[in-house]
């Protein structure tokens, strides 16, 4: 497995754990706040089933500090829609599909790997509209793009 593959599920594993424990806290508060029997509490979100890869999925910024062998690394994972590239700046408007965070501008090294619609690519072809999600490893940078369906 390579150190990108590594890092990257290394990340995503973190990323689900973060999203995991925040929203047992959030079940947990919601409970402890409300008088509610045990069949009420069944059909909220604990009751829901894979809340925790539905909170991942809505994450649009991450900063994780993860462990290795030699240590511990920061990993930062950002999600939105590309606005623009110019040279090795990436613009992009970190964002669900109906709500907005913020817009950043991220360096993309040279060597990152790029992925745009399933495909080896280029920075340089990545164009505004895009969903992309960029994520930045000490050693390694993966950019993943892909063109929305329209409809």
């Amino acid at each position: 497995m390579s150190f990108l593959h590594r890092h990257v599920r290394i990340a995503l594993v973190a990323l689900s754990c973060l999203a995991l424990g925040a929203g047992a806290s959030a079940i947990a508060s919601a409970g402890a706040a409300t008088g509610t029997s045990g069949k009420a509490k069944a059909g909220t979100q604990a009751g829901r089933g894979h809340g925790a890869l539905r909170l991942a999925r809505r994450a649009v910024h991450a900063d994780l500090v993860v462990a290795t062998k030699q240590g511990f690394v920061n990993v930062t994972i950002d999600r939105g829609k590309v606005d623009s590239v110019n040279g090795q700046q990436l613009t992009l408007t970190e964002s669900t599909k109906t709500q907005t965070y913020k817009t950043v501008t991220l360096t993309i090294p040279s060597n990152a790997t790029v992925r745009d619609d399933r495909q080896a690519a280029s920075l340089s072809s990545l164009h505004s509209g895009q969903r992309a999600i960029v994520v930045q490893a000490p050693k390694r940078t993966l950019v993943i793009a892909r063109t929305p369906r329209s409809g």
